[in-house]
């Protein structure tokens, strides 16, 4: 026991137990995230599940796209204002990078909503795309699925900077374009006159558990390998605390040569060999 009470092994006894500790919070957290994602995505089928109905009927008057609208399909018709287009940069559809196309399009009471017109993917090294389809001139109708803002953190992306962003959020680009913009936006699937072929289709929801399950099983079993660790090395000191001081290491009594006994009749028939008649 005298080497589990050394500060240094003390010290390191913690150190696993907190790490170990840590470990097990981390895997309740995935397992937490496991648990919002299968509440969000019974929201998800169920919204893509519903008919299609007018955005007024869906979104209240505070306009706000909530999580319980994600992914609902909804029909709007209004005037798209194309000086007030943004393109968002950094986009990637089925592994190929592009542009989105985002314009506003005004609602007859005033308000607006942020409309994703559709994907072009990038040519070459373009930080721009070359050309851009025309917004169609009138009124058009447009039936697609709501999506919320989205969050960045700390970024300033969600705020159009020269007609470019990096992510659509409706209280973001608000004041940039001086729009009573819905906080939220939608995703075209199709619309009245028909949107340009040029644009390629934007990608539905995944609707699966991810990979947080088998992270959660990850942290735990670091925690119960590090536990482990700690156990077996702290009966390997105690082991040798209590082994005989001595012992040799197979347990056996040390000898010395002195004490190493001679066997009986080794003397007399070494002078018998040299021709030395025994002492009588």
């Amino acid at each position: 026991m005298r080497r589990l009470m050394n500060p240094r092994w003390i010290g390191t006894a913690l150190v696993i137990l907190v790490l170990s500790g840590a470990c097990v919070q981390l895997g309740r957290w995935q397992f937490h995230r496991l648990d919002e994602r299968k509440d969000r995505n019974d929201v998800t089928r169920t919204n893509l599940a519903a008919a299609p109905a007018p955005l007024t009927e869906i979104v209240g008057p505070d306009h706000v796209v909530g999580r319980q609208h994600d992914w609902r399909t909804a029909v709007v018709s209004g005037r798209y204002d194309a000086a007030k287009q943004v393109v968002v940069r950094y986009r990637n559809v089925r592994d190929r990078p592009g542009f989105e196309i985002v314009t506003p399009l005004v609602l007859p009471d005033g308000t607006a909503l942020l409309v994703n017109r559709g994907f072009l993917a990038r040519q070459g090294s373009e930080l721009a795309p070359a050309t851009i389809p025309p917004v169609p001139a009138g009124e058009v109708t447009v039936t697609g699925r709501l999506r919320r803002s989205e969050q960045g953190g700390s970024t300033s992306g969600g705020t159009p900077v020269d007609g470019t962003a990096r992510l659509i959020s409706g209280p973001g680009y608000a004041a940039a374009l001086g729009l009573k913009l819905y906080d939220g936006y939608l995703a075209v699937e199709q619309q009245q006159p028909a949107a340009d072929p040029a644009f390629a289709t934007l990608p539905g929801p995944e609707v699966d558990d991810g990979p947080h399950f088998f992270y959660g099983l990850q942290w735990f079993f670091f925690a119960l390998l590090a536990i482990g660790g700690l156990v077996y090395f702290s009966r390997q000191d105690v082991q040798r605390d209590d082994a005989p001081a001595d012992a040799t290491p197979n347990g056996s009594p040390d000898r010395t040569p002195d004490s190493e006994p001679v066997p009986a009749g080794t003397t007399a028939d070494r002078e018998q060999d040299n021709g030395v008649p025994p002492a009588p």
